[in-house]
């Protein structure tokens, strides 16, 4: 099976606050290390009460600074919402006080609503300078050039990975144009996958830091003791999805035990959707989805997704995941 990594988005449950969500978080960056996890990347969202990882780049330092030996880094930070320059001295500084262990994902949504935006003081049109940005970003932080008037103190000459995120043929093509690493969130916009992971390697142009495509893909898991108890814990991030069809973000809820009783059948179709590559059950179901998704994608990494409301029964899944694929 190939490395397996974590994406969390900080995420805050009924009942709880953002300053427990973010100890979970650097809690469960924690243990996945311990259990042979070998990315932790956090998200950038906005004016989400439901995820407390709007600041990313101070997340990332918190929980670098609790762990040892896992990378962490942003999965993604939003590049047309910032200036290059302020990204690669954020992540030049990171680099500096945790050398050789921060990654960059960079991608073109706001990551919020068009409301939001306008408070971010972004102009929607930014979004059209992504792949000038992202060339800027990478001469930022790679070697300083004869004559360079503009440099990141820290990040220049520290060669942070890029890595490009997208859920389209977009960033798949930028990606490949560039010779930079590609990671699809496909945990919950799966539509486009398998023709971007196509696009991507078919137009791969090898560069310094890259000789040969790599792909990353998203994948969410509930794994638990049983397939009855793994379908009951992920009906929390089913009811999310089904919220977000109604208009009505929030806090992450508990599980129920009938999740046809809660939507409709127009938001269940949406929601299931959104959510096609997700492996709930026992440890050997998950193992078997896991092993043939990574067959059909011939993914390269898989980053985990696990929104589970009971932060011990997420413990639990990511253990019992890192059991199952480590013992095939």
């Amino acid at each position: 099976m190939v490395p397996l990594s974590v994406l969390d988005l900080a995420h805050v449950v009924h009942g709880s606050t953002p300053t427990e969500a973010l100890h979970r978080s650097l809690d469960l960056a924690q243990h996945v290390e311990r259990w042979g996890y070998h990315r932790f990347w956090l998200a950038e969202h906005h004016n989400m009460a439901g995820i407390a990882s709007a600041a990313t780049s101070v997340v990332i330092g918190y929980v670098a600074g609790g762990t040892k030996t896992i990378r962490v880094g942003a999965g993604g930070i939003m590049l047309p919402n910032h200036a290059p320059l302020v990204i690669a001295e954020q992540f030049g500084t990171l680099d500096a006080l945790y050398p050789g262990r921060i990654d960059l994902g960079v991608g073109r949504a706001p990551g919020t609503d068009q409301r939001t935006l306008q408070a971010l003081r972004v102009h929607p049109d930014e979004a059209e300078e992504f792949p000038q940005d992202v060339m800027e970003l990478r001469a930022l932080l790679g070697p300083l050039q004869d004559g360079q008037k503009i440099r990141a103190i820290p990040g220049a000459g520290s060669n942070v990975p890029i890595w490009i995120l997208g859920s389209s043929l977009f960033g798949a093509q930028l990606a490949a144009h560039l010779g930079l690493p590609y990671a699809f969130a496909s945990h919950f916009a799966p539509a486009a996958l398998d023709a971007a992971l196509e696009v991507y390697r078919a137009r791969f142009r090898p560069s310094a830091p890259l000789a040969a495509p790599r792909a990353m893909v998203a994948a969410n898991v509930i794994c638990a003791e049983t397939d009855h108890e793994a379908r009951r814990l992920f009906t929390s991030i089913q009811q999310v999805f089904a919220n977000m069809v109604r208009g009505a973000r929030g806090l992450m809820p508990p599980p129920i035990d009938d999740i046809d009783a809660y939507w409709t059948p127009a938001e269940a179709a949406h929601a299931q959707g959104m959510l096609a590559c997700s492996f709930v059950g026992s440890p050997a179901t998950v193992a078997r989805g896991l092993e043939a998704f990574v067959t059909r994608t011939r993914a390269d990494e898989l980053i985990i997704a696990s929104a589970i409301y009971d932060h011990a029964a997420r413990l639990r899944s990511y253990e019992l995941l890192a059991e199952a694929i480590q013992g095939d």
